[in-house]
Order: C-alpha cells, then sequence, then structure tokens
C-alpha cells in the first residue's frame, strides 16, 4: 500500500505542474487492520510492530493527501491478473475493466 500510495503521491505531483487540482486522492485496500493501522494515531500494546511504511501512509492521510478506503474482495479488479477465478466472477471483473471477452461462446454473439 506505501508503494501505491508514493505513486500516486509522485503522479500527482506531475500532474500538478500542468495545473491539474486535486483534493484527498481516494486509495481502495482490502485490509481494515491497515487502514486503521494508517488512520489512527494511538500506540496499541497489539501492534508493537507498526512498520515504517505504515507512518508514511498516516502521514499522507493527516496532510488530506490521501483518504483511504475498505474495498471488498469481490470488487478487486487486480483479482482478475492475480487469482484463479470462476467463470462468473472472471466475466464481471472483466466487463468492469472494459474488456470483452474473446471466448468462442461470446464471438459467436458477435
Amino acid at each position: 500500500m506505501s508503494g501505491c500510495c508514493a505513486r500516486i503521491l509522485w503522479m500527482r505531483s506531475q500532474l500538478s505542474d500542468y495545473d491539474f487540482a486535486f483534493n484527498k486522492i481516494p486509495l481502495y485496500c482490502d485490509n481494515r487492520n491497515a487502514i486503521a493501522l494508517c488512520c489512527n494515531n494511538v500506540h496499541h500494546s497489539r501492534s508493537k510492530h507498526t512498520e515504517i511504511h505504515h507512518h508514511f501512509i498516516r502521514e499522507q492521510v493527516e496532510n488530506g493527501m490521501v483518504e483511504l478506503y475498505f474495498m471488498t474482495m469481490d470488487y478487486q479488479l487486480a483479482n482478475i491478473f492475480t487469482k484463479a477465478l470462476p467463470r462468473e466472477r472472471f466475466e464481471f471483473l472483466l466487463s468492469r475493466l472494459g474488456m470483452k471477452s474473446m471466448m468462442p461462446e461470446t464471438l459467436k454473439r458477435l
């Protein structure tokens, strides 16, 4: 998540050179605990090993650069590239990406 946040900030700085204005940029994550660590300033005994990248993201959230949102695994578009999915889930994510299936059944309908 910190790598994505760093890329978002880099893209923001590049686009601001061309006078694009941004409010908080949404960053979607499927891990509620990671979001809680990044948004909560309180140190808990169970979160002893908070890594440096959580502090980096927390600073960006506090500065108003990034806003974190929880997204269930059902809507994670990257799953189409990283997981073996059932056909229905694959076709759903494919349509969400704006792509078309090139399976024989689909080609017959075209």
